[in-house]
């Protein structure tokens, strides 16, 4: 058997090569044997068909590859409609809806969802809503503790 970090060094490259990023691979026993879960990521919505389409691609290599000397359940995901956006890569989510989590309070809130406007400097402009009406308010980047995507309702 191949361990996660040999497999992980194998597949990095091709799952690049298909326009996503290999973010963890993982494999378990239960009562029906091994899985072994791949998440990926892209910055692009990744689908259900694009998650078919990447499965039978993975299930290819895996086959070369042979990681796993018995059968074993493929379970390839996406990190989902509310994944964790890495600070460093804000800037690519400008126009997008996100949850952000401040290490100092925005007039005492901790959390506050909006859509990016735009990241100047050090400043990142969130427009919130405030009683119906929409405003834009400067956030420092060095404040912001943690970031994801977010479902506007």
């Amino acid at each position: 058997m191949i361990g996660e970090k040999e497999l992980f060094s194998r597949l990095s490259g091709p799952v690049s090569e298909q326009g996503y990023e290999l973010v963890s691979i993982s494999t378990s026993k239960g009562k029906d044997g091994i899985t072994l879960s791949i998440v990926v990521d892209r910055h692009d919505p990744i689908a259900l068909e694009d998650i078919v389409k990447l499965s039978d691609f993975l299930s290819a290599r895996l086959d070369e590859i042979d990681p796993i000397e018995d059968g074993y359940l493929l379970d390839v995901s996406s990190l989902g409609a509310e994944k964790p956006i890495a600070l460093a890569k804000l800037p690519e989510y400008v126009g997008s809806y996100v949850n952000l989590h401040l290490s100092h309070p925005y007039q005492g809130e901790n959390i506050l969802e909006g859509t990016i406007v735009e990241i100047k400097e050090d400043t990142l402009f969130l427009e919130i809503a405030i009683k119906a009406k929409k405003k834009a308010i400067p956030l420092p980047l060095a404040d912001i503790d943690r970031a994801r995507l977010a479902i506007h309702f």
